[in-house]
């Protein structure tokens, strides 16, 4: 299937082309109203609204048309490629025909789902996705986490064993412990002790995956950003968003995530230790109810957490949206809350 569709220049831009020369950029904002026209045109949708909500890996406008709602995601090319995005679009149709409750790309009229947009800075891709009805919510009921628990373990399994060959991200442990423990070191330059500290847990957290024998996790298409801001609730039903960071890794590494979420809220003080554990259990038996979790990949969980913070932190030095997270003050936050997952959740 074609994905890619090339689109004429918008007005704004047509005055651009028009110049003899337009000042770099690296990132520029599309207008709203532009998007919506463009939306309208190509997809046979009347009276569409369009609202920037939020920049980041990619920029996300709400859509409005009738009774309907939609997202679009405009992505930035210095952090996603063409290739990326079509194994992203890929994912989500293939989870969609499966029955997994996700927010999927919708096709224009043409069948084409990416559609490709000239911007001040050069091509932008941008693709059209269903809207996630419900909202975030923090402290699930038991009745919400047997819902997770029974969505991921779909998810996963349509994913097993898809992704060995994926053109994005592989989470072993070269992208989740060493690779960014190497970004890390200029970062933590003026701070040796927690850079010796880091070296020390990566060698700690190696060991342990591999005498549980990491390398057998069943693999595949992972989310890996299972936080409650990627998930909305709307009664009875769950629906699953936001895989800007899917890539190939064991599939633990999703339960992993989640069980972060409730880890931070014990950290904060929002939740008692008794009352995470209590969720995790509720989540934990509706996902197995559908897929099978052995005991080693349970064991895991607290070691994978330094991955996944490690991952995250690593790309925070390398795009620069996210630099900020990079500053001196917020990485202590970091290492205070990696210290105390160690201390609290490694043997």
């Amino acid at each position: 299937m074609k994905c890619t569709r090339y689109f004429p220049p918008c007005s704004l831009t047509r005055y651009l082309y028009r110049m003899q020369s337009v000042f770099p950029a690296v990132y520029s904002t599309l207008c709203p109203n532009a998007l919506a026209a463009l939306i309208e045109r190509e997809y046979n949708l009347a009276d569409v609204h369009c609202k920037l909500l939020v920049r980041g890996v990619g920029d996300s406008y709400l859509v409005s048309s009738a009774n309907q709602r939609y997202i679009i995601r405009v992505y930035r090319t210095t952090h996603r490629k063409l290739e990326q995005i079509e194994e992203e679009v890929k994912l989500l149709l293939e989870l969609q025909v499966a029955g997994v409750s996700v927010s999927y790309p919708i096709p224009d009229q043409q069948g084409q789902v990416i559609q490709k947009l000239p911007a001040a800075e050069g091509e932008r891709y941008a693709v059209l996705f269903s809207y996630a009805y419900g909202q975030v919510v923090r402290t699930m009921n038991p009745f919400q986490l047997q819902m997770l628990g029974k969505e991921m373990a779909l998810f996963h399994n349509v994913t097993m064993g898809k992704g060995a060959d994926t053109v994005r991200w592989t989470f072993d442990l070269t992208y989740t412990l060493h690779r960014p423990l190497g970004l890390l070191n200029p970062v933590l330059e003026e701070n040796s002790e927690g850079y010796a500290w880091l070296q020390s847990a990566v060698k700690q957290v190696e060991k342990k995956l591999n005498d549980l024998e990491y390398s057998l996790f069943p693999s595949g298409f992972c989310h890996f950003d299972f936080l409650p801001k990627n998930f909305h609730f709307d009664v009875d039903k769950v629906t699953l968003f936001d895989f800007d960071f899917m890539g190939y890794g064991c599939l633990v590494n999703d339960i992993m995530s989640f069980w972060q979420h409730l880890t931070l809220e014990v950290y904060t003080g929002r939740m008692q230790q008794a009352a995470a554990d209590e969720a995790f259990d509720h989540f934990l038996n509706a996902y197995r109810q559908h897929r099978f979790l052995s005991d080693q990949e349970l064991a895991a969980i607290p070691y994978l957490s330094l991955g996944f913070w490690l991952f995250y932190m690593g790309f925070h030095t390398t795009h620069d949206q996210f630099y900020v997270f990079s500053n001196q003050s917020q990485v202590k936050l970091y290492l205070d809350l990696l210290k105390h997952i160690a201390k609290t959740y490694w043997n």
